[in-house]
């Protein structure tokens, strides 16, 4: 047993079985990424560029647009090198780097969303009101909360990851280092560290999205006591938007880490997390900007002052 057991200087990716057909994947893949970093570059230029996105809604839109750039930077790159070369290891500390930084993204994501759920509430329900409540000093409080308990959970995770004793020849069935895939090689007890990712998972998912839904049925209810239906279509049309990334991020998410343990094969649970870690953070910015005559209107205006100029 003292033979198999060691510090593992590296682990080996097993991705998704395609062989070789792994190069039209790899364009489609590769394509995607581009497009989630060009499409929440593109909502961060058009903030920072435009003074009249610079309202609460739209600094929790960037912060969310920074760690969906930064979530896709730490997986993607990776899979993308795995599927041209699968037998490329990655080092102990990378792979544990990634786990914790999926997990940190992962968690502000989670928090973020939640915050930006509460503007929406705010600024329908107590319209009035909404910019005392929601001033500078409270948003910048509430995105470097969301940002602080990302790394802070996360790092629970890493001190009970790292003393764990690891076999030899180890092969990780996922395309980056995802907690669950790495605590599977463990040659140890683990039964600590798959309490702390559910307990984890519950705290950061079902909590945050039931506070969302009972933020949403006051908006819904404060909506329809509108009496001007073009005041109620721009306040359906700026939720929607939110719902719709609330929707995609969530489901995927509770299905993963609180649903069943063994109703899902894990073959089933890898392809939901590359939806979950390439498609949502490339559809967050069409679905604001689609959705949203604001953010449509301000790549307008800075289209036609490049072009005057």
């Amino acid at each position: 047993m003292g033979d198999n057991m060691t510090s593992i200087p590296e682990f080996i990716l097993l991705g998704f079985p395609l062989g070789p057909r792994a190069q039209l994947p790899f364009g489609i893949f590769a394509l995607l990424y581009t497009f989630t970093l060009l499409g929440n570059g593109t909502i961060l230029g058009l903030i920072s560029m435009d003074s009249r996105l610079h309202t609460p809604m739209y600094f929790f839109l960037s912060h969310l647009a920074i760690v969906d750039i930064a979530y896709s930077c730490n997986t993607v790159p990776r899979m993308l090198l795995n599927l041209l070369s699968p037998t490329t290891p990655i080092s102990f500390a990378g792979c544990i780097t990634q786990t914790f930084l999926f997990l940190t993204f992962a968690i502000t994501e989670c928090l973020l969303l939640v915050v930006m759920s509460y503007d929406r509430y705010v600024a329908i329900c107590h319209p009035l009101r909404y910019s005392a409540i929601m001033s500078w000093r409270v948003c910048l409080m509430l995105a470097t909360t969301s940002w602080t308990i990302g790394v802070l959970l996360s790092s629970i995770h890493l001190v009970l990851l790292l003393p764990l004793p690891f076999c030899k020849l180890q092969k990780i069935n996922h395309f980056f280092c995802e907690i669950m895939a790495v605590l599977r090689l463990a040659c140890a007890d683990t039964h600590i560290n798959e309490i702390m990712v559910l307990a984890g998972a519950v705290s950061v998912l079902v909590g945050p999205f039931s506070s969302i839904v009972i933020s949403y049925i006051n908006i819904i209810c404060a909506i329809l006591r509108i009496q001007s239906g073009e005041g109620r279509q721009k306040a359906f049309s700026t939720c929607s938007s939110h719902l719709c990334v609330v929707g995609l991020f969530y489901g995927t998410a509770i299905i993963m880490y609180v649903g069943p343990r063994y109703g899902s094969p894990q073959e089933q649970k890898k392809y939901l997390l590359l939806f979950h870690s390439l498609f949502n953070p490339m559809l967050n910015p069409l679905i604001y900007s689609l959705r949203n005559k604001e953010v449509k209107n301000a790549l307008k205006r800075v289209i036609g002052k490049h072009s005057v100029s």
